[in-house]
């Protein structure tokens, strides 16, 4: 249990990491998926290619990791890489799992923070509630929380300290 009236927001380097580790996963679901969709030519370098493989390559890339992070983020409050390294989404006002509105949201705000040169991730390094851009615009915190603490509210969190 922490003493100091501040939750523990989760930094750069551990959501870095998180992300990291959610990119291996999907690209182990993904793949295969592709493969079996259109086979070893779908990898093989063709400048002539087009940029969308058809309605499964669409599927697969897009909608897929879509329906799933936000299930995740909704059911859970996190992802893989983040349920390993113990954080937590949830809605920055109430400490709750976000909604699926708000999860949608920050998906989609995730191609804000990429913006310009990725300076929307950057900004969780030095924001005081280690706030993404995406964090910002979907009304989110990502906290680390002690396996123990899992199920508590950020509310509850912040109450308990003081």
């Amino acid at each position: 249990m922490r003493t100091d009236e501040q939750p523990n927001y989760a930094g750069f380097w551990r959501r870095t990491a998180a992300t990291l580790i959610d990119t291996v996963i999907f690209m182990l679901l993904t793949l295969p998926l592709l493969y079996i969709a259109y086979g070893a030519a779908y990898f093989s370098p063709d400048p002539a290619a087009p940029l969308v493989a058809g309605g499964a390559d669409i599927f697969i890339n897009y909608i897929l990791p879509l329906i799933i992070v936000v299930l995740l983020w909704v059911k859970l409050g996190a992802t893989p890489g983040k349920m390993l390294l113990n954080c937590k989404v949830v809605d920055a006002r109430t400490g709750q799992l976000p909604g699926v509105g708000q999860s949608i949201l920050r998906y989609f705000a995730y191609l804000i923070s990429t913006l310009p040169l990725m300076l929307g991730f950057l900004w969780i390094a030095w924001d005081k509630r280690k706030q993404g851009f995406h964090d910002k615009i979907a009304g989110t915190v990502v906290l680390h929380v002690i396996p123990s603490e899992a199920d508590k509210s950020l509310e509850q969190l912040i109450s308990e300290t003081k």
